[in-house]
């Protein structure tokens, strides 16, 4: 009877215990749950994240699982909404507010059925599929069925984006038609090749030691009949609707103000790549200040040089002379990769914290560089089999100038995007949804805070990679006047390009592809910028509250202690550090 009762006694305490669970721990489950969900959405991402129970699928990206998908985030925001904010702790209210920030993203998405416009002038659904066989290695048997089974998915992966781009063009939501000008290069060159030199194939040019030969032969068999008459039949359905059917019926216009609702969608896109409180007017007006105080900083490099011609000859001179280009892809890569270790020896003066995870110097794949961006970062999970990789655009040399080749180095590697992912990732603190999430305006304003850093620790001695760098800061500035012109005020592509051509030493084919990426992405281009101007004031506070007690070391750890957070929050966070450092 006694153990009855004292078994009794202790159900009670445990139910009462969950009965009175803290708001905090409401929250991580919250948290929990919802990232459950949405690695059950999403099955690249699962494999990503290693649960491989979805390895054989392709997301659904049909208008109804979008439906469905919007529906849940609500009862999310419901649920998070019923946790009483200020019962939390200073770091859990900054997941709170990040999580709701990404919940009310995700439904004014849906909103705005932007996943009717399902790619960018550079990238899209197309390219996502063609490094399939870069999310994990294949170990055993199944790891192979599995992927060749998503193989099979492309062709109604494809169809699902086609179905939603024809929603969109009946609606007046769809990519201007010039940036859709080579296009589909990158589509043919994904299907009008032998099998074998597909990137998809590379899995079986080799297998794991355990496999059989019959087992070899029947998987090569396979995957070639697949490649070659599912997913090249795919590729080249999608690249005759675009040629047909998309391109043929696009819009005129540039700007995203003449999309249905366009204004309050355009806003939409700048508080979310900003996380600031600004009109376009403030940001365009912000931009032209910039504009022309770089403009300035430019002329005085110019002088220094006593060269012998105004600005606009100086940018002739830049753009034309062979001993400012690399001349095969392999010098370009080699001198990118020594600027990166030069950066990795200086690393020490400028954090007291480094990440444990390496990075790599590759090239752009040949198959989307002709439309791609100058470089990228291209991160990786801490327990990847990769490592992180910095891609250096290859393609069309002459238009790769040596003189920006420090700025983007240290922008898109060290002490940019790689330090920047890999001390994210390795916060085990906090919840996925942090770890794994990218907040434009901070991990692009600490980029291009990244660029100037250079100056600090002996990079840019040179005239010329100096003026490099104020041309990529330049590029950064005109961005924030390009992309309100184009997206608010009416601006023309041909005016977007003279603003770059007339103050910056860009190659004329970079800035074409830059101002058609600003075109087809609205309000991504305002992150940069405005990002490192908060970042910089933040940093000549800090100075100047601390005087003596100022380390940069320590300034830097604080930034990127949090991971990626709204700019408004780490105003809050470096305000916390001015105060415990005095």
């Amino acid at each position: 009877m006694r153990i009855k009762v004292l078994i009794a006694s202790l159900l009670a305490i445990v139910v009462s215990s969950i009965a009175q669970a803290s708001p905090s721990q409401d929250l991580q489950r919250l948290f929990d749950k919802e990232w459950q969900a949405r690695i059950d959405r999403s099955p690249l991402l699962a494999t990503r994240m290693g649960q491989h129970q979805y390895d054989h699928l392709l997301m659904d990206v049909s208008e109804l699982a979008y439906a469905s998908w919007a529906k849940k985030t609500k009862s999310f925001l419901k649920e998070l909404d019923s946790i009483p904010f200020e019962q939390l702790s200073n770091e859990d209210q900054i997941n709170y507010q990040i999580f709701k920030s990404q919940l009310k993203r995700r439904l004014s998405q849906n909103k705005f059925k932007t996943y009717q416009i399902p790619f960018l002038s550079d990238s899209g659904f197309h390219t996502e599929v063609m490094w399939l066989n870069n999310h994990y290695r294949l170990k055993n048997l199944k790891d192979y069925q599995n992927y060749l089974q998503r193989l099979e998915a492309i062709p109604v992966f494809f169809q699902q984006n086609i179905d939603n781009m024809n929603k969109g063009l009946a609606r007046g939501f769809s990519m201007p038609k010039v940036v859709m000008i080579g296009f589909t290069d990158v589509i043919k060159n994904a299907y009008k090749i032998k099998v074998e030199d597909s990137s998809l194939y590379e899995p079986f040019k080799s297998y794991p030691s355990s496999f059989s030969e019959k087992e070899k032969q029947h998987l090569t068999k396979k995957a070639k009949s697949v490649i070659k008459n599912k997913v090249f039949a795919a590729f080249e359905k999608v690249d005759k609707y675009f040629e047909t059917e998309y391109i043929p019926n696009t819009k005129i216009s540039l700007g995203a103000a003449d999309f249905p609702d366009g204004i309050a969608y355009y806003q939409s896109q700048v508080e979310h790549y900003t996380t600031l409180d600004l009109s376009a007017e403030e940001i365009h007006q912000i931009g032209l200040g910039e504009v022309a105080r770089i403009r300035n900083e430019m002329e005085e490099v110019i002088a220094a040089l006593k060269f012998e011609g105004n600005f606009k000859d100086f940018l002739k001179f830049l753009r034309e002379s062979p001993q400012f280009y690399a001349k095969t892809p392999e010098e370009l890569l080699k001198e990118a990769a020594y600027i990166s270790k030069k950066m990795d020896g200086k690393l020490p003066k400028l954090f007291t914290h480094l990440p444990r995870q390496p990075y790599a110097v590759e090239p752009v794949p040949d198959a989307i560089a002709p439309k791609y961006t100058t470089g990228r970062y291209v991160s990786a999970p801490l327990e990847s089999e990769r490592p992180g990789v910095y891609w250096v655009n290859t393609y069309a040399l002459d238009k790769r100038p040596l003189y920006v080749l420090e700025a983007l180095t240290l922008h898109e590697a060290v002490p940019g995007h790689h330090l920047q992912h890999a001390l994210n990732y390795e916060l085990e603190n906090l919840p996925n949804f942090r770890r794994y999430s990218y907040i434009s305006a901070f991990g692009e304003g600490w980029g291009l805070y990244s660029e100037r850093l250079g100056l600090e620790v002996g990079f840019y001695q040179d005239h010329y990679s100096n003026f490099g760098r104020l041309t990529y800061e330049m590029w950064r500035a005109a961005r924030l006047v390009i992309d309100t012109g184009i997206h608010v005020k009416g601006w023309t592509r041909e005016k977007a390009i003279k603003l770059l051509e007339e103050n910056s030493a860009l190659s004329t084919h970079n800035i074409r592809t830059e101002v058609d990426r600003y075109i087809s992405w609205p309000g991504q281009a305002l992150s940069y910028k405005l990002g490192e101007i908060k970042i910089r004031e933040l940093r000549s506070k800090a100075e100047e509250s601390l005087g003596d007690k100022f380390d940069v070391r320590k300034f830097h750890d604080a930034i990127l202690k949090n991971g990626s957070i709204p700019l408004g929050v780490l105003e809050q966070q470096i305000n916390q550090f001015i105060e415990s450092s005095r």
